[in-house]
This record gives structure tokens, sequence and C-alpha cells, in this order.
């Protein structure tokens, strides 16, 4: 199926080919000016950019724009129920069932199947595919993947009731993947906001189990930090929390020498898959045996010390787990873009977290960035030498750990689960698709 001659495929008996100009309505976006406010703010209509494809099905975005911006643009309504499909950028070739109505940039191609043919069929049609769509949007300009490229694809169909057995069982994997992307999302919340109410409002439990400074707990101004902080609790420089680092290594693609040490390398970029927020797959390579000791263990904490955006910062964090070490069958080591730290108690990686994620997501790693042949650099040691931040009790971070290690490790449960269930449906869809499984047999298994 991922072939890039599709004549080379298998048809089953009784399946039709059609092309999708034959079944279907096709259309693609547009964006209006940019620098119209009129067009966008307070619209109220979805837009969609090929950025946000790729994911199972879309029922939300950030991005809305006017009535008058769709008219004075080349954007269109597309209704749900509607295949998208990214003809150019980062996602081309990535499909999504779209559950609301809503307009799309001009990188995006929706597919309004005609009745009788099922869209998420041919959504996960398209999907066994995928290489071969990557195939021919990568070459020259007449290559590139476009709406009149989509029109010419042909598909093999069953009858409807088999394009439907079909898509339901695909469909209910990635249904119960998107159930617990949400419970993460919500339990990841509640986190962030118990960090919240202790650490940075100081409303932690009191000795009666009362919030500490709405009830009136000690509040002592700190010189340093031209701010109150509870009685009691310290302030230092963040490198006080960190014992040691680890450099990253990125090793080689294959077996040279004595590059022999099959590990999975995490970069910046799988830094958002290793929180849950994306796919996490870490790529294979191979270090140095003398190198073994770089390998990742539980509460160890990545932080990306080169790359980023001029929209989005060096610095982003995640921590280690037991059950992201349990997913991969090789030892884990981070890249040279990154580093591991070990904190000196355990029992802060939480606190540690949770502080640097709210330093960065209030942009103030911007100002701790150098530049090196065009690539940004966070100025790491500067930073956790120089930066001070309230260092709280043991027994109030020991109430907080247990707290938060019991919602990451129902996070964690669901993320593996996740990653087992896509698995099943990668392995799934293309015997599906060619007939060589029937959904009778996935039933009886």
């Amino acid at each position: 199926m991922n072939s890039k001659n599709l004549k080379t495929r298998i048809i089953p008996h009784n399946w039709q080919l059609r092309k999708i100009s034959d079944i279907a309505e096709t259309g693609s976006g547009g964006t209006p000016l940019s620098t119209c406010k009129n067009f966008y703010e307070g619209g109220d209509i979805p837009w969609i950019n090929s950025g946000e494809v790729g994911q199972y099905s879309i029922n939300r975005t950030d991005n809305y724009i006017t009535e008058l911006g769709l008219k004075k643009s080349s954007a269109k309504i597309f209704p749900s129920g509607s295949i998208l499909i990214a003809l150019y950028g980062a996602t081309a070739g990535r499909t999504s069932y779209l559950e609301i109505d809503a307009s799309t940039n001009q990188a995006v191609c929706a597919i309004m199947p005609n009745k009788g043919y099922d869209a998420k069929f041919i959504k996960y049609y398209l999907d066994a595919i995928y290489m071969y769509l990557v195939g021919i949007s990568t070459g020259s300009a007449r290559d590139n993947l476009n709406q009149n490229v989509i029109l010419e694809l042909e598909i093999p169909f069953p009858n409807n009731a088999t394009q439907q057995s079909i898509s339901k069982v695909l469909s209910d994997l990635d249904d119960k993947i998107e159930l617990n992307n949400k419970i993460n999302k919500e339990l990841e919340s509640m986190a962030k906001t118990l960090y919240d109410y202790w650490f940075v409002q100081f409303d932690f439990p009191n000795e009666e189990g009362k919030p500490y400074k709405s009830s009136g707990g000690k509040m002592v101004y700190n010189e340093e930090l031209k701010r109150e902080i509870p009685e009691g609790w310290e302030v230092k420089p963040i490198s006080e929390w960190i014992k040691n680092s680890k450099n990253g290594d990125w090793g080689k693609d294959s077996i040279i020498g004595n590059y022999n040490l099959k590990v999975n390398c995490i970069r910046g970029a799988d830094i958002n898959g290793l929180k849950g927020n994306d796919v996490f797959k870490a790529p294979e390579r191979y270090i140095l045996n003398k190198n073994y000791d770089r390998k990742l263990v539980e509460n160890d904490i990545i932080v990306e010390i080169s790359g980023g955006s001029p929209t989005q910062s060096t610095g982003r964090i995640a921590f280690i787990t037991d059950n992201v070490l349990n997913r991969f069958q090789n030892p884990l080591i981070c890249s040279n873009f990154c580093k591991a730290l070990a904190l000196n108690d355990d029992k802060y990686v939480y606190n540690f977290f949770y502080q640097w994620e709210r330093l960065y997501e209030n942009r103030v790693l911007f100002d701790w960035e150098g530049k090196t042949s065009g690539i940004k650099n966070l100025l790491f040691d500067s930073f956790i030498s120089m930066h001070l931040e309230p260092y709280p009790k043991q027994s109030i971070v020991e109430k907080f750990y247990s707290l938060a290690r019991s919602i990451h490790t129902v996070r964690q449960k669901n993320l593996t689960q996740n990653q087992q269930l896509a698995e099943l449906r990668d392995w799934l869809l293309p015997m599906l698709m060619n007939g060589q499984v029937t959904v009778k047999d996935v039933e009886h298994k």
C-alpha cells in the first residue's frame, strides 16, 4: 500500500476502482489578507490551516475569520463530514476528518463524498497510501500535491456496508486514542492549577489544611525577588536544585566502527510528544559504548538547549518516567541539542518541571538566548546560575509530589495504551484496505 506505484496494488474481488473526481466534490480554501483586521477580529467562522491537519479528527481550532474575510478571499466553508488533506508544507499528505463546518487556507483540500461512499473509509485509504502521496508531493513543481492530483486518485471501494465496517474498526481505535488524549489534557490542567495555587499564589494547605496565604499565613518580603514569599522558604538560583547534567549524543544512523550501541534519541522536536502533546517517535541511533552513561533514567529532566524559532524560544522541557523508558526496547538518550538534568532531590521533580514551564510560557527564556551560526542557543549555565526562584519547604513539596505523581501515572498509562492502539491501527490499516484481512477476521481475533 505504501508503494510509489499504485498500479501494483492488489484489488480485492468485487471492489471497484473509482476516481475521487467521480465520487466526491473537492475544494481548497484561501487566506484573507492578514493586514486587514476586519477579516479576523471578532470572527466566528473556524479557519483551519494545513499545520492542523494530521490529527484523526478536527472539532475545534484557535483560528477564526469574519464573514467579510470569507467574502473577500477564496476561503470557503466546508461541511462537517468532509475529509481534509494537506497539500503542501510539513503535513503534506496527512488527513483529518472534519467534525465541524469550517473554512481552510489554500494549502488544504476538502473532499466531500457522494452518497454511498464513506468519508472515513476514504480518509483511511489516503492514510494507507501516505508514502505515495509524500512521493508525489516532494518532486518538481509539476508534481506538487494539488487538487487535480487528488481528483485523479483511484480508490478501490467495496460496498457501502463494508466501507462502514472497515472505517468503524479503525475509527474505534482512533476514538479511544482521542478520549485518552482528552483525559490527559484535563489531568495536566489539574496538575498545573494545583501547582499555581500552591507555589505561585502560595495557597498550599497549612497545618489545618486551609489555604496558607488566604488564611493569613505569614509572608516575608524578599529583597532579591522584590516580592513576598512564605515565611521559612528560601530563595535559590535554579542551579542549586540541580545535582548534575548529562550532555546528549546524536551518534550515527547505522553501525559504523565503535558506534554500535543502539539507542533511541530524544530531540527537541520530540519533547512535545514526550509530554503527550504529539506523536513521540524518538529515532534509533548508534552511539559509542563509552557514552552509555548518558542513558536516561527515571526523573531525569530533558531541556532543549539549541533550536527554537523567532516565535518559540529554546528551553522546552520534559521529564522521564518508568513508563516512558518501558515504551522502548533500547536505552534512551537525548540528542546533542538537548541536556539531561538530575536533581538533588527527586521529590522536587514536579516543582522544577512546572516552575520551568511557567518561565517558558511567560517568555522569560527569550532573554537568555544567544546565536551561533544562525542557530539559537539557550545560555543555560548563565540562566540557571543567575535566575532566582523561591525554594519551597520539603514538607509541602512532598505533598505536591504525591498528588502530581498519581496524576502523571495515569497520564503515562494512557500514553502507553495510545501507543499500543496506534500500532494496532497502523498494522490493520493496509491489510483491511487490500482485503488481506476482513472485519470478520478482526472480530474473531
